[in-house]
């Protein structure tokens, strides 16, 4: 016998009573393993979330469902069907291409065939859900699909800016992917996004139900910032070493005092323009806001009349309104807690040019007020039919009735050419603020506390 032969044989005879010994260990740990990786491969990114370096923990106060996540996130997991630019025009994004049928009335997209979601399926038509007034939304194909109006609207378009999401969070085109979420009671508490590309930082968004947990959560380590309109607050961290704090405008919110135009005196054009003289300032809260648009749309114009602060004026324009035996109840003024102090500065001012004011701190929206102070968010597109033009009991909470804005707003609304657009709704914004439905006190500032 060979001794090559023997040294087969002995490797036999070892791994065989090796296997024996050692069988059940063997087993257990193959499958234990394979087990381990599998699990390790799925939570690969979101270990990645809890501990790669390059990573921006997000705090935010309020209650969001999977239903409504808030807008910045879902600005950054999906895109829309078109977008428009800088100069009113709309450009493509998730569509390719879009055609007007029945006389208008009929608006059929066709989409870009080349696209995923984030879940890897590919992005048809068939999951695109949007809800819209009036408008009957119907899957011709895959890649086509048609929005039926009752009437026609040539500035349809503008109202298909928001990112399609299919439920829960799936996006498409997008610069993060949802790679996780936590719910307590249907509540989001916490979504984990990844992102799309090599370079850009992780996301983590956690939500709290109020301001105060939302800074107890930065003060004890949980969160990397969070943004706030609190003056005061911001700068109660001025003195702390590792915290930066960033100050920027928020051009997208106007505070805004609505004015009921069907109420009492202010009925009187007169007494809407003295509120307006007599009310301050607020230098230390935001830029001063000169109508209904903000400066960054392209539809924008500063050439409208300005109300600088003014008491004598005001005295002036009320005298007679408040000679009349009717103007003796108090005008009620309204808002929420966020805008307690501006609006107690108001109350000051108004009382000082003779007006009675009550003043009134809600936690919801009230059906009837005489003024309203609050912060609006006016469309991304200068159309503001819904909030001004008289036929829209709902939405014109100023229950404004004013045949020059009805005519504007409806020529805006029948012309998609940019220019002439523009025109339109300068005139607008002039007749608006001539008019004093509401006035526009500023764009808040928003503070970004974050860790260095």
């Amino acid at each position: 016998m060979s001794s090559a032969f023997k040294r087969v044989r002995h490797y036999y005879w070892f791994f065989s009573v090796f296997l024996k010994k050692n069988i059940k260990f063997l087993i257990t740990s193959f499958v234990s393993g394979f087990f381990i990786i599998l699990v390790l491969i799925n939570l690969f990114p979101l270990l990645n979330t809890f501990f790669l370096k390059q990573k921006e923990i997000v705090g935010i106060a309020g209650k969001y469902t999977l239903l409504n996540p808030p807008e910045d996130v879902l600005r950054l997991i999906s895109s829309p069907l078109i977008t428009v630019d800088q100069n009113g025009e709309i450009q493509p994004v998730l569509a390719h291409s879009w055609e007007t049928l029945n006389s208008g009335k009929t608006y059929r997209f066709h989409l870009k065939n080349d696209l995923y979601w984030s879940d890897k399926k590919k992005f048809t038509a068939k999951e695109i859900k949007y809800t819209l007034k009036d408008v009957d939304v119907k899957v011709i194909d895959d890649y086509t699909i048609d929005f039926n109006l009752k009437q026609a609207l040539v500035i349809f378009p503008i109202y298909l800016t928001q990112p399609v999401i299919k439920y829960p969070l799936e996006g498409v085109g997008s610069l993060y992917s949802v790679q996780s979420y936590r719910l307590e009671k249907n509540i989001l508490k916490t979504i984990y996004l990844s992102p799309n590309k090599p370079g850009a930082a992780l996301k983590v968004y956690k939500f709290y139900n109020t301001e105060e947990d939302l800074i107890n959560a930065y003060k004890k380590g949980e969160i990397t910032s969070f943004n706030t309109l609190n003056r005061t607050l911001a700068e109660s961290f001025v003195k702390w070493k590792n915290t930066k704090i960033d100050r920027n405008v928020d051009y997208s919110q106007i505070i805004t005092l609505f004015i009921n135009t069907r109420s009492g005196m202010l009925e009187d054009r007169d007494v809407r323009k003295a509120l307006a003289y007599a009310s301050p300032q607020f230098n230390n809260f935001g830029v001063p806001a000169k109508g209904p648009l903000p400066p960054t749309s392209w539809a924008y114009t500063d050439d409208v009349k300005t109300y600088t602060l003014n008491e004598e004026r005001a005295i002036n324009l009320l005298e007679k309104p408040l000679s009349s035996a009717s103007a003796s109840a108090k005008l009620k003024l309204y808002t929420f807690f966020d805008y307690a102090d501006i609006a107690e500065q108001l109350k000051r001012n108004y009382e000082n040019v003779g007006l009675k004011i009550s003043l009134k701190i809600l936690s919801y929206i009230p059906t009837d007020f005489d003024l309203l102070l609050t912060s609006w968010t006016p469309p991304s597109d200068p159309d503001q039919y819904f909030f001004w033009h008289s036929t829209q009991q709902g939405t014109n909470i100023t229950r404004l009735n004013n045949v020059k804005v009805d005519k504007l707003l409806e020529d805006g609304r029948r012309i998609i050419n940019v220019k002439q657009r523009e025109k339109i709704y300068k005139d607008f914004q002039k007749t608006i603020v001539e008019e004093v439905p509401a006035y526009f006190l500023y764009h808040p500032f928003v503070y970004t506390i974050h860790r260095k």
